[in-house]
C-alpha cells in the first residue's frame, strides 16, 4: 500500500526567523487528568513565556476542572477544549492545531515543566524552527535532579530495542525525538497533515519525526532545556503495554520505517555543562 501521508518537500520548507519580539506560537496541551501539572505549567508559560507564546490549546481529554486563571488573566489565548469521550495523542494535538495561523507549532506534554534557569525555552525553539531547513526543533529534556532524560532516539528496530531493553545500552544513533515538546514550522506540519491518527497512542512521534526527514527537513536540538521524565506507563499496566504493541507492529509494516532505515543518525543536541 502506498504511503499518502509522505509528502514531497517543497520548494520553502521553513519560514523565515520571526522577530523575536512577536509571540508566534501556539502550544497544544492534552490532559489526562493532569490538573495539578497543567496548573503549574500555564501559570509558568504566563510567567516566562508571554513574548513567544501567542496562544494555548488546551484539551481535557477525561473530565476535570479547567485551570484558574491569574487575577490579571493570561496574556496569551488559552483556548479550552472538553472531549466527550477519550482520544489518542495525535488526534488529540491534530484537532487542536487545525487551522492554526500562528507561524509556529508546539506539542507539549502536560507533565513538563520549565527548567529553573529562568530562560524562555520557546524563544530558542522557535529560533531554531525558523531556520532554513529545520522542520522541527526539540528541547534538552532532564528529570527534577538535572539528570538528561533519553528523549532523543535510535529507530526502534528488533536490535535497538533489544539493546536498549534488554542490555541496557544507550541509544547508539539519533533518529527521532519523544513528542513531550516539538516545535515545528506552521508549513511543515501542515504538509505533513500531522500526526498519524492511526496510532492510538505510541510511536506517532516515531513517524512523524521519520515523515518529516523523508521529505526533506531535519530535526534539530535548540538551545533551550525543559524537565520531564517519562512516565513509561507501558512498562507497569498491560493497556498502555498493549498499544506500545500494536504501535510498533502497526510502524514496522509502514513504508515510512522501512525507507527511514536508508537515513544517517542526526547530531545530537548539546548537554548542559
Amino acid at each position: 500500500m502506498p504511503d499518502n501521508r509522505t509528502p514531497m518537500p517543497p520548494l520553502s520548507a521553513s519560514p523565515a526567523p520571526a522577530p523575536a519580539s512577536a509571540a508566534n506560537l501556539v502550544v497544544s496541551i492534552v490532559s489526562h487528568g493532569h490538573g495539578a501539572l497543567v496548573q503549574a505549567l500555564l501559570q509558568a508559560l504566563a510567567q516566562r513565556c508571554a513574548a513567544s507564546v501567542a496562544r494555548v490549546v488546551l484539551t481535557l481529554n477525561l473530565p476535570e476542572a479547567p485551570p484558574l486563571a491569574p487575577a490579571a488573566g493570561w496574556p496569551f489565548v488559552l483556548e479550552l477544549r472538553r472531549n466527550a469521550h477519550p482520544a489518542g495523542f495525535g488526534t488529540n494535538h491534530n484537532r487542536a492545531l487545525a487551522g492554526a495561523q500562528e507561524a509556529f507549532v508546539c506539542v507539549l506534554n502536560p507533565d513538563v515543566a520549565l527548567h529553573p534557569d529562568g530562560a524562555d525555552p520557546f524563544a530558542a525553539l522557535v529560533q531554531a524552527a525558523g531556520t532554513h531547513g529545520v522542520g522541527c526543533a526539540y528541547p534538552l529534556q532532564v528529570d527534577a535532579q538535572g539528570r538528561v532524560q533519553d528523549s532523543e532516539r535510535a529507530l526502534p528496530t528488533l536490535v535497538a530495542l533489544w539493546q536498549r531493553r534488554v542490555r541496557g545500552r544507550g541509544e547508539q544513533r539519533l533518529d527521532w525525538v519523544n513528542g513531550a515538546c516539538l516545535v515545528l514550522p506552521r508549513p511543515v506540519w501542515g504538509t505533513l497533515g500531522g500526526f498519524d491518527e492511526g496510532y492510538h497512542m505510541y510511536c506517532e512521534d516515531v513517524d512523524l519525526c521519520l515523515r518529516l526527514r523523508l521529505a526533506g527537513w531535519t530535526l534539530v536540538g535548540a538551545a533551550a532545556v525543559v524537565v520531564h521524565a517519562g512516565d513509561r506507563a507501558s512498562r507497569r499496566a498491560w493497556r498502555p503495554l498493549w498499544w506500545h504493541v500494536c504501535s510498533l507492529l502497526r510502524l514496522w509494516a509502514s513504508p515510512v520505517f522501512w525507507r527511514a532505515r536508508g537515513l544517517p543518525s542526526l547530531q545530537a543536541a548539546a548537554r548542559p555543562e
